[in-house]
């Protein structure tokens, strides 16, 4: 058994393994970049090794520096998670050549399954079926097109050494064709640095069908089912499950059986995957459904197969490359229950998914399921890698039981000032198709503008907070990444002596907004969870975040709400109290004076009144938002 393992990797999936391997005794080496200096997965490591500069190309892909990293801490072991140098079969074989174990499949395998023409040549002849398209050579424009037209359109570009959704395009008519292609051989030239591409028949209504399989050194492969990954965002993958929904068996057996024979054609070993793309237009048959690709490495997607399974990939994988044989025959191994997971990263969907970095200075992931993350509260998104804060994955008897146990972890979701996908994630699981397992590769992209639309504060968050805010004195700590404030302390629709039907003006979001506290209020009962970021209060609402403030004039000479709240216009320092509690006041008379950025602002009374409460004090500090005193309407 290896002894010492280096992991090449970083983010979610080095955490994963280091876990892992820890629970095998096997000691473990990180190596991290300039920007991943702090980052988690160097702390769990017992070892960690600084690799160059942040970007990857100068760090996490020089695969001398892995190596040497590996010499020299004295690690006997590999593993290169995904991404990265995981499906480079160079790396793979100068791994080997320096007297390490490669914890991967043979880098011959890894060749014979990196470009997609050669492997779908290769899968015909093992009798595994594969879209209808041309993987020619000639690569002409003219006999492209004109391949293109006896396929048929639709048709789909794609560049043979592609990945990620790079390199692929869908053309709908021969008038499109030559834009398409030149596009798409750029892209690819861009990216891979081979501007080759070949041809497929569009499948209409398309679902993303992969299979989980595994090879060991004596000859055994095995699959662990399949999991369905067909709700995607330009060809990435956003939500999967396992099993896919709508697999009979007749049809698993054969997509299964077809799997294996796929990995057997090239001598597999260690942990892989077998895409294939289906037609759903008729629901899941096994004649239509065809190979599309081979993943050589573990997938991000691996945790829904280990918990329907119960088996640890990452251990078969330490295992494997130690020589064992696989740990269970295929007549061991079966379906219990249903498993999803979802992808959360740092972006806004609000604003066409651009990424969101900088530091978390408040970070909650739900505390219910099983959630991989490579980081923790205080720890920094940076802009040089992939955003992914987390997966979660849940579980269930059954896929309905299993998806609302997601849907409320993506809701429950509360990050900040980094903004999250959790809302979107929360809002996709909720839609009805996707609840009957009727969705396609398609599916986002038809209803995007739906599921992207801004998230609104509901009407029982504001209703929290306009009583939260203008009704008890609220002192927020200053500065962000302060101690979070926990906001159910003050359930709503209870507070002393605050009468109902009362209207208080929020700022959520920079609007001004008008609240009718009532009584009764939808949401009566509920509490809500409040961050200060040293100005205002974030409240977190089914996995999305609102800054909510008690509405202030501007200029700070008058706080008054018109109910008689009187709030801090800003932090401060009291330095004059005119009045006393019980003390009759007159409209516009001077309550108090706040001293806040070198300048003094004169706090009044909005009415005349009983001045029913006064939270301040001569000297006090005060933080924004906090109310001070609140004045009564006298008795005509």
């Amino acid at each position: 058994m290896i002894q010492s393992l280096l992991v090449a990797n970083r983010g979610e999936i080095a955490c994963r393994i280091i876990r892992t391997a820890r629970s095998m005794g096997i000691r473990t080496v990180a190596v991290y970049s300039d920007a991943d200096a702090g980052a988690l997965h160097v702390r769990q490591a017992d070892e960690a090794v600084h690799i160059g500069p942040s970007p990857a190309r100068e760090s996490y892909l020089v695969g001398e520096k892995i190596i040497a990293a590996a010499r020299s801490t004295g690690a006997q072991a590999i593993h290169p998670g995904y991404g990265f140098l995981s499906e480079n079969a160079a790396f793979a074989q100068s791994v080997i050549d320096a007297g390490l174990i490669w914890v991967g499949p043979d880098p011959a395998s890894i060749t014979a399954m990196g470009l997609k023409d050669a492997a779908k040549a290769l899968m015909q002849a093992a009798g595994v079926p594969v879209t209808p398209g041309y993987m020619g050579d000639d690569q002409r424009v003219e006999r492209l097109s004109a391949e293109a037209d006896a396929i048929g359109y639709p048709v789909l570009i794609k560049a043979v050494a592609g990945g990620g959704g790079k390199g692929m395009r869908k053309v709908d008519s021969a008038a499109d064709f030559a834009e398409a292609l030149a596009s798409c051989q750029r892209e690819a030239t861009s990216s891979f640095g081979n501007a080759h591409v070949l041809l497929e028949k569009w499948v209409t209504n398309p679902r993303h069908i992969e299979v989980q399989i595994f090879g060991d050194s004596h000859g055994n492969v095995v699959h662990l089912f399949e999991r369905d990954c067909s709700l995607q965002r330009r060809h990435q993958k956003v939500i999967e499950e396992a099993p896919a929904p709508g697999m009979d068996e007749a049809t698993r057996e054969a997509i299964c059986a077809a799997a294996v024979r796929a990995a057997k054609a090239v001598d597999y070993t260690g942990a892989g995957t077998i895409e294939f793309i289906a037609d759903g237009s008729e629901g899941l048959r096994a004649d239509r459904i065809w190979f599309m690709e081979m993943n050589t490495r573990l997938q991000v997607e691996h945790p829904v197969t280990e918990e329907i399974t119960g088996v640890d990939l990452v251990e078969w994988q330490l295992r494997v490359a130690s020589g064992e044989p696989l740990p269970k025959k295929q007549g061991e191994l079966s379906i219990n229950g249903w498993a999803m997971e979802a992808r959360l990263y740092a972006e806004n969907p609000a604003t066409g998914f651009l990424p969101s970095t900088g530091p978390l200075h408040h970070l909650s992931l739900p505390k219910t399921g099983r959630i991989e993350t490579g980081v923790e509260e205080s720890d920094v998104i940076s802009a040089f890698y992939d955003p992914m804060i987390a997966k979660i994955v849940s579980c269930g008897n059954d896929r309905a039981e299993a998806l609302a146990a997601l849907r409320a972890a993506c809701g429950a979701v509360e990050c900040e000032p980094v903004k999250t996908n959790a809302w979107f994630l929360r809002r996709l699981l909720a839609e009805r198709a996707f609840e009957a397992g009727d969705v396609t590769t398609a599916f986002i992209g038809d209803h995007i503008e739906t599921l992207c639309a801004p998230p609104m504060a509901s009407d029982g968050l504001l209703q929290y907070a306009a009583v939260d805010l203008a009704f008890s004195a609220v002192h927020m700590p200053d500065g962000p990444g302060s101690p979070k404030h926990d906001l159910g302390r003050a359930c709503f629709g209870f507070r002393l002596n605050a009468a109902a039907n009362r209207t208080v003006r929020l700022c959520v979001d920079g609007v001004a907004t008008d609240i009718v506290v009532k009584d009764r209020a939808p949401g009566h009962g509920r509490t809500w969870t409040g961050v200060s970021d040293g100005r205002n209060t974030i409240y977190f609402d089914e996995g999305a975040s609102f800054v909510i403030a008690a509405h202030r004039t501007e200029g700070g000479a008058s706080a008054a709400a018109s109910d008689g709240a009187i709030l801090s216009p800003m932090p401060g320092r009291i330095i004059a109290v005119a009045v006393a509690a019980g003390e009759r006041v007159a409209r516009g008379q001077k309550l108090l004076t706040l001293e806040a950025m070198k300048m003094e602002h004169s706090l009044i009374a909005p009415f005349e009144g009983i001045v029913a409460e006064l939270n301040a004090s001569e000297g006090g500090q005060v933080s924004e938002g906090a109310l001070l005193a609140r004045i009564e309407k006298a008795d005509a």
